[in-house]
């Protein structure tokens, strides 16, 4: 019998999602937390995108749905409109992968821009959080200091050194980092509505050059956080995504000496989640500050 994953399954889950009829399935390799991400062919016409989760991370799929539909509620940077879920299953509109382009780019940066100015009601979000597989603490908060450093680093951080990707040497030195990330983050910022997760690979660029957002770990944050994070991992015409962010929603000044603040965060992510190089990077980024 088919398991779980298997695309004739899945397109009798969809459907049944959907009250509507599959006509095909389309495995299209894994996604974050080792979900199955597949196309989906409807009887109407109409692709879909599904993704179907098998581990044991309680709600994964229903923050991501949250997420979704509380960016797309911003009307800036297009995101996939949620189609149907339930506790193993998310189904979303698909996007035809396609190639940047310049004017792509700048119409993105306007786009973001717009979507971090619709701000959120604090730092932190209704719902519980995940970034990739690790569970992410969405406790809302109106101090950004110590929502960054409670909520997105030091978590990390120490998750990272049981992973022996950090020893307690360098860790101390991360830490003296969060005790003056008061002094070190630049002026005051409202609470902005963050994707969360804003590598490359989580802006999908469709046929017309345009880009959208998917995947999200969706908070309200600081819109810094979201900027270092392309940077880290960059985007392509990244540059032009800035210059047209900055014309919509003028960046404060110094924001680029903060950038590896902000990186603190998705690096100590990644060396939790994978080792290697990234608490290497992280080490190196807390440097910057002391």
């Amino acid at each position: 019998m088919p398991g779980p994953g298997h695309p004739v399954m899945i397109g009798d889950r969809v459907a049944a999602v959907l009250g509507a009829k599959v006509a095909g399935v389309t495995a299209l390799g894994t996604g974050a937390g080792g979900s199955g991400v597949y196309r989906v062919s409807l009887l109407s016409g109409e692709t879909v995108f599904a993704k179907s989760y098998q581990g044991e991370a309680p709600g994964f799929l229903a923050a991501e749905a949250a997420g979704l539909r509380w960016l797309r509620e911003a009307d800036g940077a297009p995101v996939p409109e949620v189609l149907g879920e339930c506790e193993d299953l998310l189904v979303t509109g698909f996007i035809t992968p396609g190639r940047p382009t310049p004017a792509g780019a700048e119409a993105f940066g306007r786009e973001l821009a717009t979507m971090h100015a619709r701000g959120a009601q604090s730092f932190g979000a209704a719902w519980p959080g995940y970034i990739g597989a690790l569970s992410m603490d969405n406790t809302e908060s109106d101090d950004w200091a110590a929502f960054y450093t409670e909520r997105r680093v030091l978590p990390y951080l120490r998750a990272a050194v049981r992973r022996g990707a950090l020893d307690l040497d360098q860790a101390s030195l991360v830490e003296r980092v969060c005790g003056r990330i008061e002094e070190l983050a630049g002026p005051p910022e409202l609470p902005a509505r963050l994707h969360g997760d804003l590598w490359a690979g989580n802006v999908q660029w469709d046929v017309r050059g345009r880009a959208w957002l998917i995947d999200p770990a969706a908070h309200g944050g600081h819109r810094e956080t979201d900027l270092a994070m392309m940077a880290l991992f960059e985007t392509p015409l990244l540059e032009t995504t800035l210059a047209a962010y900055d014309e919509v929603h003028p960046l404060e000044d110094g924001w680029r000496e903060r950038v590896a603040l902000h990186q603190l965060h998705p690096l100590l992510v990644h060396a939790a989640l994978f080792g290697g190089s990234y608490g290497e990077q992280a080490v190196a980024a807390a440097r910057q500050y002391l």
